[in-house]
């Protein structure tokens, strides 16, 4: 499984900030919906229900919310980049600046994990989110997730 087939190149987006969690997971809904038709309401019902079960921030300002949702059929995810890292809740208690948000079919199984695992690897290399957080460029920050990494097993 490679990014790419995860995350297409319209579904990243740079934004300035957000103001609570809610709101990043709301800007994450919209992007979802514009880009892979997803119901927003629903999908950040899903994301919320998801997150009331533990903090999906991952810790070194990485954020990997997801949730099972109706209208797909494979795993598909969005990337945003906030200018102004937020307060998220994160096991390390550091601000998330990085938000990758998995989405998977309802009835989803080993797939949904791979994918996680494989998104959970890429942005836990240092050099990784170091190319992240200096490009503020959609087309740049796709390039960057989508290229080959030499990744350490999990």
């Amino acid at each position: 499984m490679e990014l790419s087939s995860i995350l297409k190149p319209n579904a990243v987006r740079v934004i300035g900030a957000a103001s609570s969690k809610k709101r990043l997971f709301q800007e994450i809904t919209d992007l979802a919906e514009a880009t892979l038709k997803l119901d927003a309401q629903e999908t950040l019902e899903a994301l919320l229900e998801r997150e009331s079960l533990g903090p999906t921030g991952v810790g070194h300002g990485v954020a990997l919310p997801h949730a099972r949702v109706a209208g797909l059929d494979q795993v598909a995810g969005v990337f945003v980049l906030l200018e102004k890292p937020l307060d998220f809740g994160a096991v390390d208690r550091q601000p998330v600046d990085l938000a990758f948000a998995l989405f998977a079919p309802e009835d989803a199984g080993v797939e949904h994990l791979k994918a996680l695992a494989l998104v959970s690897r890429t942005l836990r290399e240092q050099a990784v989110c170091t190319k992240l957080r200096a490009n503020p460029d959609p087309t740049k920050l796709y390039a960057i997730l989508t290229e080959s990494h030499p990744l350490q097993a999990a």
